[in-house]
């Protein structure tokens, strides 16, 4: 993972502009301290930071093609480089970095070559011949890039908002699957899956066809020439990459370089839901586990350090992002620089436990689609900024554009909860990978319900938060909160404490509007609230908040919940 940052049609081509463009992009270091790069073309710049994880020693950017007349910045990896190579042979190539394929397809395929490209990616691209440039994000949003404008009519693209926020009017999320072209005059979609169009599929149910297609998904990753782990949480999903991984790390070039154990990390407040588990799940895969923990107060002390790294004031991604803040840099003392990690599985197959309550199978099936086409503004950018924020890349073979396809396709009568059928909440991932002669996992974890990452660390860790807020932000506060913030209104204390740290950063409207607002249960969209009546008096991000259906639910448990105040939460 990387950080980069290209600004196109500066009306200013000064040694001060090309200071400014260094100085920003050294905000972005952070998420590449191995090397600092720039390349001016008139009055065009492009610069990376690199965090070098593939051909450490010559893959420096940015990248060229054989003549250096196209110029490519990237941040992300290209897992399929290799047989794209094969396709590129009366090419030369100067490096073995997987990234400088780019350069080369646009060569010989012009704009329309993003479509052939695997993995996680952000990159700008400028054709010097005629200075006409493309910018491209991968298909679910995994590697994060901001487009913005200045007054200047310049094009400013960069990883973090940090970058452009105080130079551009006006910025935006790039989207993902999307390409913006120059020559063509704006943003264009390059992604167009069948499951985009929330059309209810009908193929039926394969757990080989699931399973196969999850392992490639997962070997692909292992491509690294430094050393590598798994995040393991120990839900289903983070312990089905680390089995995963296991089984095939021996045979890997990786493991020729750093050994076959496998480290795995989790981290939680000491006694927390998540280090028990993961501790029996990594016992049982034989890894080298490497249990971290956190204090309460030592999470609030990083709040506004949290905040400022993911660029947001969403409620749980700031929750869950925190203590994956605190494990990355403890990671990364360890000399790890790239771990693989389980989300996107919650979203593709109905894994909230919100899901229960889908009165049907298109019900579902619209809600997977809305949680996918989001992920880039929540757990994507969780997992990316989190790490980056101490030069560590997190990898997610769930979202792999060949699994979400084959998963996507599958009739949504199958992701259905159905207690009187014994199928509990992903129950076909599970049962894919429910192999008596050779397991992957023992049976009880195998089917342990699902615990969203700011549940699973240490239910105290909510309701420390929780009560932190409430002795920050006077009643007072709130009662005026809609006129101080009438966009995305906070409706909690908590909420409110987060968006005055964020305005701290990020005071512009632009900057704002970058974050999703709405009403929430348990991860739900708005839409899904509408499911069960109950939900609109409790809405709370947590999994608890899903009544009747978690374990040790807010109606099961004693423990604080923001209460109405005035009819409204």
């Amino acid at each position: 993972m990387c950080g980069i940052l290209a600004v196109l049609g500066c009306v200013d081509k000064s040694q001060a502009k090309r200071a400014r463009i260094i100085e920003l992009s050294r905000r972005l270091r952070h998420r590449g301290p191995d090397w600092s790069g720039i390349h001016c073309h008139d009055d065009c710049y492009l610069a990376h930071q690199r965090l070098a994880i593939v051909d450490p020693t010559s893959g420096d950017q940015p990248l060229y093609n054989e003549d250096k007349t196209v110029v490519v910045t990237v941040n992300g990896e290209i897992y399929n480089h290799k047989q794209l190579r094969q396709k590129l042979s009366s090419h030369q190539f100067r490096t073995g970095s997987d990234c400088e394929v780019i350069a080369h397809l646009y060569e010989e395929y012009g704009e329309e070559f993003v479509n052939m490209l695997d993995g996680m990616f952000a990159f700008i691209l400028l054709d010097t011949r005629d200075k006409s440039f493309i910018a491209a994000r991968d298909a679910i949003g995994i590697t994060p890039l901001y487009l913005g404008w200045g007054l200047d009519g310049s094009t400013w693209f960069a990883s973090e908002m940090k970058a452009l926020s105080d130079d551009c009017e006006r910025f935006m999320s790039f989207p993902p699957g999307h390409i913006y072209s120059s020559k063509q005059g704006g943003l264009r979609r390059w992604y167009n899956p069948p499951w985009f169009s929330e059309i209810v599929p009908s193929t039926p149910y394969d757990p080989i066809l699931l399973r196969e297609t999850f392992e490639r998904a997962v070997v692909k990753r292992m491509m690294t020439d430094v050393p590598f782990g798994v995040l393991l949480s120990g839900g289903l999903d983070s312990s089905l990459v680390a089995s995963m991984v296991n089984r095939y790390l021996a045979e890997s070039e990786a493991a020729r370089q750093w050994g076959s154990q496998l480290h795995t990390f989790c981290i939680g407040l000491k006694g927390s839901p998540d280090l028990k588990a993961a501790k029996e799940v990594a016992d049982y895969l034989g890894t080298r586990h490497h249990e971290l923990y956190f204090t309460v107060q030592e999470g609030i002390d990083a709040l506004e350090e949290v905040i400022y790294h993911i660029e947001t004031y969403d409620v749980t991604t700031i929750r869950a992002s925190t203590p994956m803040f605190l494990m990355s840099r403890k990671i990364k003392s360890l000399g790890v620089k790239m771990v693989l990690s389980g989300e996107g599985s919650d979203e593709i197959f109905g894994g909230y436990l919100y899901f229960h309550k889908a009165p049907n199978k298109k019900e579902l099936h619209e809600e997977t689609c809305r949680k996918i086409k989001a992920l880039h503004l929540y757990d994507c950018l969780r997992a990316n900024k989190s790490t980056a924020a101490w030069g560590v890349e997190a990898r997610v073979p769930f979202l792999d554009k060949e699994f979400i396809e084959v998963a996507m396709s599958m009739d949504p009568e199958w992701k259905m909860i159905r207690r009187d059928l014994g199928r509990i909440e992903k129950w076909v991932l599970r049962n894919a990978f429910d192999d008596e002669k050779n397991p992957y996992l023992p049976k009880h974890i195998l089917y342990r319900q699902k615990e969203q990452f700011s549940d699973g660390v240490g239910y105290s860790w909510i309701d420390a938060l929780k009560d932190h807020a409430d002795k920050q932000v006077p009643d007072a506060t709130m009662h005026a909160a809609s006129f101080i913030y009438p966009e995305n209104t906070p409706t909690t204390k908590e909420g409110y404490l987060y968006r005055t740290i964020f305005e701290k950063f990020f005071p512009k409207n632009a900057a704002r509007a970058t974050v999703p607002g709405g009403p929430s249960v348990a991860c739900s969209t708005a839409k899904a609230v509408e499911w069960d009546a109950a939900w609109s008096k409790n809405l709370d991000p947590s999994g608890r908040a899903a009544l009747g259906v978690h374990e040790a639910s807010y109606d099961t448990v004693d423990t604080k919940v923001d209460k109405p105040k005035n009819g409204t939460l």
